[in-house]
């Protein structure tokens, strides 16, 4: 009986080794090769830094951060252990005994059942498999098991494992996890959080700590449980953890820096290069954004905007409720889970009202206090010129049911707000080769992903001006060059309409010099500078500046200001005074890495470059000369590294030299006057407004920064009769710049050759006798000198007169 039992068994087992093996060669040439096993990739999402490393944004479906199996806490990988594997390094990839156990369920139930499966078998089934539950995925899961366990130790398939298994909401592998869930590092996370996670693997649904938290609970404590049971906590632990309430949360990516339109330009270029593998890639992308410089730009918009709002009224709520006249914090959370906070605006629920103050709810069992002085500035909103009465009580503003906004005071008290109808866009880029230092594209990215930095088009109105100028002087005009302002009157024959353009203020200041004409921003003067040296003339010299001349109207309104533009645009096209004559461009990609930390891209900028004439876009591989420290103390790191690209000149350093002292003073005693603030003597700019202020705009710069700021509505309604450019845009940028220059020297720009001082009359333009008491200086390229005879100096364009010019003038 005995030998007939042996030999039953042995038989037995013959056939199951013999059906094993017809399975292997069945299934093994399916199975991945020696070389896929050993190439692994990860799928991890592209991340996006600034140029000292802050994370801006995360891009990809999947959220993964890859972790070496010697950076986990070895708490948390006792916790996976105890939890799906606790024989790990015992079994060669295949428990037996899970086997057995999982055979035995069939046996007994007929159904197909969970175990034996081994961290091995789960990274093979993560990788390379289904996850259905069918016979022959548990073959190929087992032979796959057995194989990697033969190329690859351990400490190797736990690493990939760690790093692959799905965790529940979006988060792959343990990093993600301890992100997505508690908004930490994997040394920073609790014995109670260690276990919540190693808990999730078994069904990252069923057991999520925001799906159901009571599940997730008992999950957890299971893992504590089988964590005691083999001793890698004591009793103390233990107890201490399974009492620990749940702490868990959803976080997005953490992100240092807020750039998201900036970072959604990353993407979509990301995208062009390298496809949808761009979003599974590991590519890390550093940007040329400065961390701080892009923290200015974000608090100066929002606080221009937001100025502007107050100035022009309260809008009313946001919505209206009925409520119960009850207590009912639950059905209050209701109301506001509908709103999420704006920018640092939080919704707020009123709940009581009184003359003296109401009290708001902000949620979590959480009220505030306004009072009179919190909502005094809520005048309510009647059109862009008009407000109505100030309130002389809470009540007028705030009711019950009322879902409003409210921000913090510098005081740390709360303030009644409102989101801004008004738009606005800052972009701050360096003038030697064009890197992006700040980007604001809006208001808030999640209300509009619009971004008016790129992808609007506004006049510039006034801020235009100075290249207008500028081709006047390379045309023979001089600084000293009188013009009359005076009334002129066009008739437009395809509009069949008469245009009779005036000077913001309405005034007319007859014969003005080209100096005084731009430091006060006088229209009448500028049209008539563009109509002597001729539209055609002014439209090919503009795009030197980067200009599109399609977008150049070729009527007399392009002297105003009247092509549409990108505030970008703008940007660069004054960098181009900034660095004495070069166009460049603008980029805000710096370097890309791939997942293996290899260079994959790095920027090739067009970069100023003063001593390299004769060199245009040739590519340098030594450091740029920085001759006359033009570009030294920038508080913006070193010169610009090889390898580079020379930039080609734009116009002549004498001509850019005197455009900038023209500049300089429509800050020191023109339109630009607020920005006498900073203190600072190496500033230039020009204020800008259109038609009905529908834009307002400031653009300006010194050597070490060109910023353009803009205000204006989408929907392209009128600001105010008083929101001109150096109201509603040059704030904007006085913030931000104070901030940006805050520690970096003045440097003012030596006079270049070929550029004279003299003596004039600041009546006629013209040089000045000796003994004349009232003589200014001005400057002069030394080939457009003043002299004592008649008239105007200066002369226009040879080519004027043969253009054909759309008005005619009365």
């Amino acid at each position: 009986m005995l030998r007939l039992a042996v030999r039953m068994l042995l038989s037995g087992a013959l056939m199951v080794t013999l059906g094993v093996g017809i399975a292997y060669l069945a299934l093994a040439p399916g199975l991945p090769s020696l070389a896929d096993l050993r190439d692994i990739r990860l799928q991890v999402p592209l991340k996006v830094y600034t140029r000292e490393g802050q994370l801006v944004a995360e891009f990809g479906e999947k959220r993964r951060t890859p972790v070496t199996v010697e950076d986990v806490p070895q708490t948390l990988i006792q916790a996976f252990l105890a939890a799906e594997d606790d024989r790990y390094y015992e079994h060669p990839g295949v428990d037996y005994r899970g086997l057995i156990r999982a055979a035995w369920h069939l046996v007994r139930t007929g159904e197909k059942g969970p175990g034996g499966s081994t961290i091995t078998m789960q990274m093979a089934r993560n990788y390379f498999l289904s996850f259905e539950q069918t016979f022959l995925r548990k073959f190929n899961e087992i032979f796959l098991a057995l194989k990697i366990e033969r190329e690859l130790n351990k400490d190797e398939i736990l690493e990939l494992y760690l790093n692959k298994i799905y965790l529940g909401n979006r988060a792959y592998g343990v990093v993600a996890a301890a992100h997505v869930y508690y908004a930490t590092e994997l040394d920073q996370l609790t014995l109670a959080q260690t276990a919540m996670i190693a808990g999730l693997p078994k069904a990252p649904s069923r057991f999520n700590p925001i799906v159901d938290p009571q599940r997730a609970i008992t999950r957890r404590d299971y893992v504590l449980a089988r964590m005691l049971e083999l001793g890698y906590v004591n009793e103390d632990q233990y107890l201490e953890a399974v009492v620990a309430p749940v702490t868990a949360g959803l976080h997005g990516a953490a992100a240092e820096v807020s750039a998201s339109y900036a970072a959604e330009m990353v993407r979509a270029d990301m995208v062009e290069r390298f496809g949808n593998e761009a979003y599974t890639g590991g590519y890390r992308v550093f940007t040329t954004l400065s961390g701080r410089l892009q923290l200015a730009a974000n608090t100066a918009l929002h606080n221009a905007l937001l100025d502007y709002d107050r100035r022009h009224g309260y809008r009313g709520a946001e919505s209206k409720v009925t409520l119960s006249g009850e207590v009912d914090t639950d059905a209050w959370d209701g109301v506001l889970t509908d709103f999420r906070e704006v920018s640092g605006l939080a919704p707020a629920l009123v709940v009581e009202v009184t003359a003296e103050q109401a009290i708001l709810y902000i949620g979590d069992e959480m009220v505030v206090t306004l009072d009179m002085d919190a909502v005094a500035w809520a005048n309510a909103y009647v059109n862009e010129n008009r407000r109505g009465a100030n309130p002389s009580t809470v009540d007028e503003v705030l009711q019950p049911g009322h879902v409003v906004r409210i921000r913090r005071t510098e005081e740390g008290g709360w303030q009644l707000a409102q989101i801004p109808d008004v738009q606005g866009a800052l972009v701050a880029l360096q003038p030697r080769d064009g890197a992006i230092r700040a980007l604001v594209g809006g208001f808030d990215f999640s209300l509009s992903k619009f971004n008016r930095v790129t992808q609007s088009a506004r006049q510039p109105g006034s801020s235009f001006k100075p290249f207008i100028y500028s081709a006047a002087l390379q045309a023979g005009y001089t600084p000293a060059t009188i013009v009359n302002d005076a009334p002129v009157v066009f008739d437009d024959p395809q509009l069949e309409a008469t245009w009779r353009p005036e000077n913001f203020s309405q005034k007319f200041y007859g014969p003005t010099r080209l100096r005084e004409a731009l430091v006060n921003s006088r229209n009448l003067v500028s049209i008539r500078v563009l109509r002597g040296i001729g539209v055609d003339y002014a439209r090919d010299y503009l795009g030197r500046f980067g200009f599109p001349k399609d977008r150049l109207p070729r009527d007399l309104s392009l002297a105003l200001g009247s092509a549409a533009m990108p505030p970008l645009t703008m940007a660069t096209a004054f960098a181009t005074f900034a660095n004495g004559g070069f166009r460049i461009e603008p980029y805000l990609v710096e370097t890309v890495f791939n997942s293996a930390g290899e260079e994959v891209y790095r920027a090739r900028p067009l970069t100023a470059c003063p001593e390299c004439d004769g060199e245009e876009d040739f590519v340098r591989l030594d450091p740029i000369p920085d001759i006359g420290g033009m570009f030294a103390g920038d508080g913006f790191g070193p010169p610009t590294p090889p390898p580079f690209r020379v930039a080609k000149r734009a116009l002549n350093e004498q001509n850019a030299y005197i455009v900038n002292t023209m500049l300089r003073d429509v800050i020191r005693r023109g339109t630009g006057r607020k920005a006498l603030a900073l203190g600072r003597s190496d500033l230039h700019g020009k204020t800008g407004t259109t038609n009905e202020q529908r834009d307002a705009w400031f653009s300006g710069f010194n050597h070490h920064l060109a910023v353009s700021a803009w205000v204006g509505f989408d929907r392209f309604d009128p600001l105010g009769d008083l929101e001109v450019g150096g109201r509603a845009a040059l704030p904007m940028w006085i913030e931000f710049m104070e901030t940006a220059l805050s520690g970096v020297p003045e440097h003012s720009p030596a006079m270049p050759p070929g550029i004279v001082t003299v003596r004039i009359d600041p009546e006629t333009g013209l040089a000045a006798a000796a003994d004349n008491p009232d003589a200014i200086l001005e400057v002069f390229m030394s080939d457009a000198l003043p002299d004592h005879g008649q008239g105007i100096t200066g002369t226009a364009h040879p080519h004027a007169e043969e253009e054909e010019n759309p008005y005619d003038l009365f």
